[in-house]
C-alpha cells in the first residue's frame, strides 16, 4: 500500500458508546444487555462463533439493524434514530459489494456522488483513495480484472473517501486464500493506523482478531463475555468459553482437597495443583491451562518447585513444525502438550512414560 499519510483531512477519531441495548427476533433474543465502549482511533473486534450476535451488533452500528431498547453514540452524537445513510459511518461488507460493471475508479466514487459531493473534488479525493490503498494505475479496471485482494481494497477505498467518522468492517478477509488473508490483514492495519480512523472488526477468527485489534469483545448467545487486548484476553480469561474460543486450553476436571495452606485442586489419579490460600476457587470450577505451560520430562525425573509433577503416558503425538504438540494421560486427565521442535531434537514415542511439568502460576480455575 502507499506510504501517503492521509487521503484526506479527517476530524479527530471518534469514541463510540453503546448502552444498555438488547434486541430480539420474536422469541430469539440476539443482544443481550450489551454496555460496551469503544475508545477514540481503536481497532477493535467483536469475535465469536456463528450466531452469536456479533454481525447483528455490527449492522445495528451502522443503521441496518434497530435495538429494542438502549442506544448508539459516536462522539457525543445519539445515532440510534438517523438513517444509515445519515450516520457518516462507512462499512466494507464481506462480500465486498462492487458494481461489477463499473470501472475502479467508478466504484470509488460511486458514494462521493451520492453524498453529492462538488464534481470538481471527486477525482482528487478518488486518486487519493487509491493511493491510499495501492491500487493507483488501476482504476480504468473492472472489479472482474482484479484479484480478491485488490477487489477488498476497492471496497476500502470507496469507504475511505467519503471520509467516514468510523469504519466498520465485515468480516472482510473471510474470501481470501489463508496466504493472502495473512498479507491483507497486516495492510488492514497499516492503514488503519496511518488515517487513526475508529475501526471495528467482526471475525470468528481469533488469529485475524488478536494480531490485528487492540481490544477485543468476545461474545456468546448475544452476551458480551469479556472485553480486552489479546495478550489480557490469552493470559486472563473470564470464564471457560473465553478460555475454550481463544486458542487451546486444557480444562480438567477434579475436585477441591484441603483447606489454608494444604488447599489443592485434585485430579483422580493424576496431578495435585496447591492453591494459595487467598485464592478464591467456585465451587465445581475446573483447572485451566494452556499446553505450553507445562513441560515434558523423562519418567521419574525432577521437576523445578515452581511447577506440579505427574506421571504420565503419551498417547498422541502431532509434529507441527515449529512445536510438537503431545497428548499425555495422567490419572483421568489427557492433557496437550506443546513442546519447542529445534532440528535434531528426540521425540517422545506414543506409550512412553513420561513426567508432565505443570507451570503453577499458569493454571486459572473458572466456571462457566
Amino acid at each position: 500500500m502507499s506510504n501517503r499519510s492521509t487521503a484526506a483531512n479527517h476530524a479527530p477519531a471518534a469514541r463510540v458508546r453503546i448502552e444498555q441495548v438488547d434486541l430480539s427476533y420474536g422469541d430469539n433474543h440476539v443482544l443481550k444487555s450489551i454496555n460496551l465502549e469503544i475508545r477514540p482511533g481503536e481497532f477493535f473486534a467483536f469475535l465469536g462463533p456463528s450466531g452469536c450476535g456479533k454481525t447483528t451488533l455490527l449492522r445495528l452500528i451502522a443503521g441496518f439493524n434497530h435495538a429494542d431498547s438502549g442506544r448508539v453514540l459516536v462522539g457525543e452524537k445519539d445515532i440510534s434514530g438517523l438513517p444509515p445513510w445519515k450516520r457518516d459511518i462507512g462499512m466494507v461488507f464481506q462480500s465486498y459489494a462492487l458494481w461489477p460493471h463499473m470501472t475502479v475508479a467508478r466504484n470509488v466514487a460511486f458514494g462521493l456522488e451520492e453524498k453529492r459531493v462538488p464534481r470538481a473534488e471527486i477525482g482528487p479525493r478518488v486518486a487519493a483513495a487509491l493511493d491510499l490503498v495501492g491500487l493507483t494505475g488501476l482504476d480504468q479496471r473492472r472489479p472482474a480484472q482484479l484479484s480478491g485482494g485488490q477487489q477488498q481494497r476497492v471496497a476500502l477505498a470507496r469507504t475511505i473517501a467519503v471520509e467516514p467518522k468510523l469504519l466498520l468492517l465485515d468480516e472482510p478477509l473471510s474470501n481470501l486464500d489463508a496466504k493472502l488473508r495473512v498479507q491483507v490483514r497486516r495492510e488492514l492495519r497499516e492503514l488503519q493506523q496511518r488515517l487513526g480512523l475508529t475501526t471495528i472488526f467482526v471475525t470468528h477468527d481469533q488469529e485475524e482478531a488478536n494480531t490485528v485489534c487492540d481490544r477485543i469483545a468476545v461474545m456468546n448467545h448475544g452476551v458480551i463475555q469479556q472485553v480486552g487486548t489479546p495478550k489480557d484476553l490469552y493470559e486472563q480469561p473470564a470464564n471457560l468459553f473465553v478460555a475454550n474460543f481463544l486458542g487451546t486450553a486444557n480444562i480438567i476436571e477434579g475436585r477441591l482437597a484441603g483447606d489454608g495452606a494444604s488447599r489443592a485442586f485434585e485430579v483422580a489419579g493424576g496431578p495435585k495443583i496447591p492453591i494459595a490460600a487467598d485464592r478464591n476457587v467456585a465451587p465445581g470450577a475446573r483447572m485451566v491451562f494452556r499446553p505450553q505451560d507445562c513441560t515434558i520430562l523423562a519418567a521419574g525425573e525432577f521437576s523445578a518447585p515452581d511447577r506440579t509433577a505427574a506421571a504420565g503416558t503419551v498417547t498422541y503425538r502431532e509434529f507441527l513444525g515449529a512445536s510438537v504438540r503431545y497428548g499425555v494421560r495422567t490419572g483421568s486427565a489427557e492433557i496437550a502438550v506443546d513442546c519447542p521442535f529445534h532440528a535434531g531434537d528426540t521425540l517422545h514415542e506414543v506409550g512412553t512414560a513420561v513426567t508432565i511439568a505443570i507451570a503453577t502460576s499458569a493454571v486459572r480455575f473458572l466456571s462457566d
